[in-house]
């Protein structure tokens, strides 16, 4: 199986995104970091942060818009479900067109049965990603956040309290990116992914999320689970360090192999018939000064006990890559957060997963 393109979406610094089904329409939600400021030069971490996040319809053609949210600063954002209630989780790491703020509340939207409402504002200071998961029945979301700078502050994790989402558990970061929720052996896992400090595997244990291993000394930016060969696997995405696949091997996990390659940003695991597949995507090589954000992303296919380069697509500073399924299989929708020249105008893509050989 390989990647075929099937549509692109004009975006402007996109971070996320969010594939979801509500109400018999297929949405995509987008946030946007920031647009360019006519006349400023190109620089990846500047442009104009009063943003809106874009939520996109499905049509037989690509996507049309459907819904306009004022989320400055767009990070993430977590479409999820408690009981006959449908949210969207937004997360803003700042406002302004510099300097900037960082300390942005970031916005929990409920939909009211034909778009989304404001539900709950929550304080942060430099939002990056929300995840949602349950445990024991009960709900939790959870905001990596944190920038070194004079009033940061550490990843929280909330829970559902029937009315609104309350704080539960602060999780120690100085520059948190992400999180990713598992189950393995009996065990439920929580991990943080931190650039500046290390990134941390959590352990439920009743009552409250427990540190279980270090994962990565720095860069940390995403994970992914999968089972296969009646294994269990973690992969730990770093940005400016080899990215790695780890096996567990009963009390941890253990180094199983490197991938190839810096930059990485984010991961997807897609299922098929033809075998598992996982979507790595690439972020920027250099520093946030000098920038390549030209590169290739990968598609593996575990083979050989290993993940095997089967096909790379180009992606411009690539922040975000989800796998959803329309009637005629699945489909696969990158955001590119940063054209070639660096500037926050790009083109988000989103391909077809068809048959065919790996190439």
């Amino acid at each position: 199986m390989h990647l075929v393109e099937w549509c692109r979406i004009p975006t402007s610094g996109a971070r996320a995104v969010e594939p979801f089904e509500q109400d018999g329409l297929s949405l995509l939600a987008i946030p946007q970091l920031a647009v360019d400021v006519p006349g400023q030069p190109a620089q990846m971490n500047g442009g104009d942060s009063d943003t809106e996040l874009v939520v996109l319809r499905r049509t037989a053609e690509g996507f049309e818009p459907f819904q306009s949210l004022p989320v400055p600063g767009g990070e993430d954002a977590e479409f999820f479900r408690i009981g006959e209630r449908a949210f969207l989780a937004t997360a803003s790491i700042r406002r302004g067109r510099g300097p900037y703020d960082f300390g942005v509340d970031s916005q929990v939207y409920e939909w009211d049965g034909a778009r989304f409402v404001p539900f709950q504002s929550v304080p942060g200071f430099a939002a990056k990603q929300w995840r949602h998961f349950a445990l024991d029945d009960q709900h939790f979301l959870a905001l990596a956040q944190g920038v070194p700078q004079p009033g940061n502050q550490p990843s929280r994790i909330y829970r559902w309290d029937g009315r609104a989402f309350e704080p539960f558990q602060e999780i120690h970061s100085e520059q948190g990116y992400n999180w990713h929720a598992f189950r393995v052996a009996g065990h439920d896992f929580l991990a943080h992914a931190d650039h500046l400090a290390p990134s941390i595997l959590y352990r439920w244990d009743g009552t409250r999320f427990a540190i279980h291993q270090k994962l990565a000394d720095q860069h940390g930016r995403a994970f992914a689970a999968f089972s296969a060969d009646g294994e269990h696997y973690l992969l730990v995405g770093c940005i400016l360090s080899p990215s790695r696949l780890l096996r567990w091997d009963g009390e941890t996990f253990v180094e199983h192999a490197t991938l190839d390659g810096l930059g990485t940003r984010e991961f997807a695991v897609l299922h098929t018939e033809s075998g598992l597949y996982v979507l790595r995507v690439n972020f920027i090589h250099g520093t946030p000064a000098a920038p390549t954000t030209a590169l290739t992303s990968q598609l593996y296919r575990w083979q050989d006990g290993g993940l095997q380069v089967v096909e790379e697509f180009p992606t411009t500073g690539g922040t975000d890559v989800a796998v959803f399924t329309d009637d005629r299989g699945p489909l696969v929708a990158v955001s590119n957060g940063l054209a070639a020249d660096v500037r926050f105008a790009a083109e988000s893509v989103v391909y077809r997963f068809v048959e065919g050989e790996d190439r």
